[in-house]
């Protein structure tokens, strides 16, 4: 499609996190928007805050006058599509309209199953602080900025490439960083091969002479590398990669510190408010990122990432009461929530972690289900609680009863902890002062640690 400033658009599921992205880039823009969506939420309020007309629910009139519809990838019907498609209104996902969107720029994509939103605005911040004011989606809201997006007016743009419904394949990078290739999404991928072949129909829209960026300690990420024709560059703690991360320590000022050399011969020293080795790899991404995307020097970036501040419901600390620490996390993969309690125990050093753990889907539930029961090992306490559905029917069998039973088989306190305020009692009645609460979930068990806060105050 061709974007031209007398189009009026309407954005279907504006609120969620990708939609909101879209729409906030093109109103800086200076594009004529509407939208709508089922709920109210925060990124949908700071749009209409910003002069966007915003509807709660879906209806056929909300679409009046719109010269295009875009849609969320968890859209499958609903009046205003009926009603566009009816009336010959074009309707686009995603990957649909976004060639449109960063036609011109340098696209820098950060792809994979974990890491890419941490990755993204990490990267982001750098070009930010650079000066090279570079628009950006990111998958959640950056602390440094206080948005998801930005239209930016510097030849760079900086994006979250998301696997789900192939929303990856309507870019076309100068350089693309891989983070990770694990199976995810298996109401969407069905099989792990099918995963893959995505990935590699995203490696090959990357543009004639762009670059590839791989986690070289990630087999599948290497082996998506020989896909590309152009340079690739690989980062992990194995010494055989182009970048090798050294082991991260605790260093003064609350920092975790680590050093990264490449076989060109650079150094940098890095210190981050994020823990984690996850984090240590998603900071050197970026940093590779910066270095061969926007030629910034590593030292530069390594400085600029001491001031990084995050994304939400990333490690996000909510707040402490009564000497309980609660911390907000989106992990809901089984790696994803391995990592994310081996950054608690190295930032939390013989503090009792209690792991909140809110399943999101059935498929995904179901599927991983023996990768789950693995990945708790350094928490003290693990809850379950009922299963999120997000957009699936539940599926016979599959509960937070027995997922809870087959993470008890490895871990001796494990347990199910059923409803959001079932969870949070649980919590009231038995944590101490000194305890961390991480409650990690794609879906709505936040509101776990608010009730938790709210009691201990």
């Amino acid at each position: 499609m061709n974007l031209t400033p007398d189009l009026r658009l309407h954005i279907v599921g504006i609120g969620g996190t990708g939609m909101s992205a879209i729409a906030r880039v093109l109103l800086e823009r200076g594009y004529m928007l509407t939208g709508s969506d089922r709920s109210p939420g925060p990124l949908a309020d700071a749009l209409a805050r910003d002069g966007v007309t915003v509807y709660i629910g879906h209806d056929a009139a909300h679409i009046a006058g719109a010269d295009a519809l875009l849609v969320t990838s968890a859209a499958r019907s609903n009046p205003e599509i009926d009603a566009a498609l009816k009336a010959g209104i074009p309707v686009y996902k995603r990957r649909d309209f976004l060639p449109a969107l960063l036609d011109g720029l340098d696209g820098i994509a950060i792809a994979g199953t974990h890491g890419k939103t941490t990755t993204t605005a990490m990267t982001t911040h750098i070009l930010r602080e650079a000066g090279l004011n570079p628009g950006y989606i990111v998958g959640s809201v950056m602390a440094n900025t206080g948005a998801n997006a930005a239209a930016g007016t510097g030849r760079h743009f900086v994006i979250e490439a998301d696997e789900y419904d192939h929303m990856y394949h309507g870019l076309t990078p100068s350089l693309a960083v891989i983070t990770s290739a694990e199976w995810d999404h298996p109401d969407f991928f069905p099989t792990e091969a099918e995963m893959t072949a995505s990935f590699v129909t995203f490696v090959g829209k990357i543009k004639p002479g762009g670059i590839l960026i791989v986690n070289g300690d990630d087999p599948r990420t290497l082996a998506l590398a020989s896909h590309h024709a152009g340079r690739t560059f690989t980062y992990g703690f194995n010494a055989n990669g182009d970048v090798r991360i050294s082991e991260p320590a605790a260093g003064r000022d609350d920092r975790m510190t680590f050093t990264i050399s490449a076989r060109a011969g650079w150094s940098a020293q890095l210190r981050l408010a994020q823990w984690g080795k996850h984090n240590a790899a998603n900071a050197t991404a970026a940093l590779l990122a910066a270095h061969y995307g926007a030629n910034l020097a590593p030292q530069e970036s390594a400085h600029a990432l001491e001031g990084f501040k995050s994304t939400g419901r990333r490690f996000e600390v909510r707040g402490e009461a009564g000497g309980v620490t609660v911390i907000d996390d989106y992990a809901h993969h089984p790696t994803a929530i391995h990592v994310t309690l081996e950054a608690a125990r190295m930032r939390y050093p013989g503090r009792r972690i209690w792991a909140v753990w809110q399943p999101h889907t059935f498929s995904r539930t179901q599927a991983l289900l023996a990768d789950y029961a693995r990945a708790f090992s350094d928490a003290d306490e693990v809850l379950v609680t009922d299963i999120y559905a997000a957009r699936e029917a539940p599926v016979p069998g599959v509960d937070g009863e027995s997922t809870a039973a087959a993470i008890a088989a490895q871990h001796p306190h494990a347990r199910p902890s059923g409803s959001i305020t079932d969870t949070a009692d649980l919590l009231i009645e038995q944590t101490r002062p000194g305890d961390i609460v991480i409650v990690m979930s794609a879906g709505d068990a936040p509101r776990v640690g608010e009730l938790l806060l709210f009691a201990r105050r």
